[in-house]
């Protein structure tokens, strides 16, 4: 392994993988790329419904948790993180959805100069390799596969039927013109049936090339500086600190709670809180580890007359058969997600975008496998009410000066009457789908909340968060901004940060997507290539 390298990556996510490859693609420019968490050589991270073993698995995950919040009876939440090459994209639910073009057009008006939808929208073309084929709003050749859950086994007709009496649209692409409304799931999951986490989309296709170089297993611990310029990184692995030096930047790639704790570590944060910890202040920015956007969600369950939901699908023998037709086919009920599909609302008419996400799961939150002869789980239709733009924001700070405890999180959720509104509405919402043929002749009564239940106690006690964490190191063009539009740090020179942490706000929707295409633009900045022209 070198001592020098152009480009040094700290951490092999969503962003970091995209931006290994991109970086190294025309041979000249030698790269790192690190990651604290190991291969992804499991089988399970190749089977789309291996991420029911592999989320929130302690061998694969930073095991973070947020402080207790009185707002949320006090409790704390767990906030699971892949730590794993692929991050977040190896463990998660692969739906992949991009959200609102108004999100992007929000972004803009922020101060994030060049990254509107009209900017952005190339950006996801270029990425995509889409079942529907290249189009206004899609790519067919790029390194990501997308493609639809087949839904014949999840109840997705009736449901579909139901939100259409409802009085709810439906939309043909929610990746496209009608950007609300009803509508299967798209999944990262490609032809093979395989998980298209970056990790095997863009990462793996990279490594036999001879300037990349990836580093499992090694913990970034500080920044290197000389004279104001980011040179370099330390990490430690199997106990030993190392230096590693980079020639031209160094990109945090570690998302939005371990991009802000790297960048305090190394001395640029609130004054205030780096001094308390014994941190020489090299940059005073107190917006680093503020401005935590997450995603809210609670969800709904309703008990099914009938065994009709995918629980069959995980009886001992069946799941058998499904996971060696896979293996053998790439196909079958292990082959995808089982989300039955996506309702984008508003809950007031007024609302230029929607402000819930409704994700039907044709199953118990808590199934296991179970036994043909063992005791019987029931039947449950389960539906996650998400708010997609909560106006609560959060923080990541420092418990110390170690860089291997971990950081603080304060998700400081439910803060506003709107956050709990909003999520009020969207159980509103799910409850009139509910009451509609055919679910209605489906279900035998509401489980949770339950009829007669407080809303609002129901929300304080069980609201969890989506893992859809952003904005910690948000970038603009305001003196606050930690970044500038070109993900440059600023106070510094030599470094930049990519992934979440970068958004001025979250998109509303699943941000996989929004992340990859974050990192797509920004390896054109960072080698200084013109961006893809903007939509007309």
């Amino acid at each position: 392994m070198r001592s020098h390298y152009d480009y040094v990556i700290v951490g092999a996510g969503s962003a970091g993988c995209v931006l290994a490859n991109r970086l190294s693609e025309d041979g000249r420019d030698s790269v790192l790329l690190i990651e604290a968490g190991g291969p992804d050589d499991n089988w399970l991270f190749r089977m789309p419904l291996g991420f029911m073993m592999t989320a929130a698995n302690p061998d694969y995950d930073w095991g973070y948790a947020s402080e207790p919040d009185a707002k949320l009876a006090g409790r704390s939440l767990p906030v699971p993180r892949g730590r794993v090459l692929g991050g977040c994209s190896s463990v998660n639910g692969m739906i992949y959805m991009r959200g609102h073009s108004g999100d992007y057009d929000e972004w803009r008006q922020m101060g994030a100069t060049g990254w509107s939808h009209a900017d952005v929208l190339p950006y996801f073309r270029r990425m995509e390799s889409s079942w529907r084929g290249a189009g206004p709003h899609h790519g067919g050749d790029g390194p990501l596969s997308v493609t639809q859950v087949p839904g014949a086994h999840l109840l997705t007709d009736p449901i579909r039927r139901s939100v259409a009496a409802a009085g709810f649209a439906e939309s043909d692409d929610l990746s496209g013109a009608q950007q609300e409304g009803f509508s299967p799931c798209e999944v990262t999951v490609d032809a093979r049936g395989r998980r298209a986490s970056t990790a095997a989309a863009y990462l793996r296709p990279a490594l036999r090339r001879p300037k990349l170089t990836v580093l499992t297993h090694a913990q970034a611990t500080r920044i290197l500086f000389e004279h104001g310029h980011a040179v370099g990184i330390q990490y430690r692995r199997q106990g030993e600190l190392t230096e590693v030096r980079a020639r031209k930047d160094v990109i945090l790639s570690g998302g939005a709670y371990n991009s802000p704790q790297l960048l305090m570590l190394s001395g640029i944060g609130p004054a205030d809180h780096l001094t308390e910890h014994g941190i020489p202040v090299r940059v005073n920015a107190p917006d680093v580890g503020r401005n935590l956007a997450e995603h809210p969600l609670v969800y709904m369950s309703f008990d099914a007359r009938e065994p009709t939901t995918f629980l069959r699908a995980l009886r001992s023998d069946r799941a058998a058969r499904s996971v060696v037709r896979w293996a053998l086919t790439g196909k079958g009920a292990f082959a995808s997600q089982i989300t039955s599909g996506v309702l984008m609302l508003r809950t007031r008419p007024e609302l230029e975008r929607p402000d819930i996400q409704l994700v039907f799961l044709p199953v118990r939150l808590d199934a296991k496998l179970w036994h043909p002869f063992g005791p019987q789980q029931s039947h449950v239709i389960s539906v996650m009410v998400m708010q997609l733009h909560p106006e609560s924001r959060g923080s990541v700070t420092l418990r110390s000066a170690d860089p291997l405890e971990k950081p603080r999180i304060d998700l400081n959720l439910l803060s506003t009457e709107r956050d709990f509104a909003d999520i009020r509405g969207g159980i509103e919402a799910v409850r009139r789908i509910f009451e509609q043929a055919p679910l209605r002749d489906m279900v035998s009564g509401e489980r949770a909340p339950g009829n007669g239940a407080d809303i609002d106690d129901f929300i304080r006690n069980n609201l969890k968060i989506t893992q859809h964490p952003a904005g910690t190191c948000r970038m603009g063009e305001d003196p606050a901004a930690v970044l500038d539009s070109e993900l440059r740090v600023k106070g510094v020179t030599g470094l930049r940060v990519v992934d979440a942490s970068v958004m001025p706000s979250v998109p509303g929707a699943n941000i996989n997507a929004a992340v990859i295409m974050v990192a797509e633009r920004a390896s054109d900045l960072i080698r200084g290539i013109a961006p893809l022209p903007r939509e007309r």
